[in-house]
């Protein structure tokens, strides 16, 4: 593991045992990103997964995330930049986790649709 993640990683535990509420919906998406970003090591990006996958924000974002921008692509048939992806996801507003949900999904399709999953 590289050492910038496993300082990351301790530096969450610690933020979890120092906040036992850590973990748990607070205000909006834009707030909970914020209060995440203030642990050592966690960025934009990270902070939007956490909110995903463990909060639960319905709102949550991850634009950067390859798997989104793969899963894009395969449904528009072209490349997108995570800003045009960003502006466009406004519009699904408030529920951008579950069209994150959906992009993974279909970048996952994608790949067994070209054969790179079977075997």
């Amino acid at each position: 593991m590289p050492g910038a993640r496993l300082l990351a990683l301790k530096a969450v535990a610690e933020a979890a045992v120092a906040d036992p509420n850590l973990f748990r919906p607070f205000g909006s998406i834009e707030e909970t990103v914020a209060r995440l970003r203030t642990i050592r090591g966690i960025g934009e990006w990270t902070a939007h997964y956490i909110a995903l996958r463990a909060i639960r924000e319905m709102d949550a974002f991850p634009v950067t995330d390859i798997g989104i921008l793969r899963g894009v692509a395969s449904l528009n048939g072209g490349k997108s930049t995570p800003a045009s992806l960003l502006s466009r996801a406004e519009t699904w507003r408030p529920w951008r986790a579950y069209a994150a949900q959906h992009l993974w999904a279909a970048d996952g399709r994608a790949f067994v649709s070209q054969g790179r999953l079977a075997g």
